[in-house]
């Protein structure tokens, strides 16, 4: 259970760096 968060939680804190990013710029 832990393993699927934390991969989960990679995907999404990467899609959330990506759209701040794009937002700043």
């Amino acid at each position: 259970m832990n393993n699927n968060k934390k991969h989960a939680f990679t995907l999404i804190e990467l899609l959330v760096v990506i759209a701040i990013i794009a937002i700043l710029a």
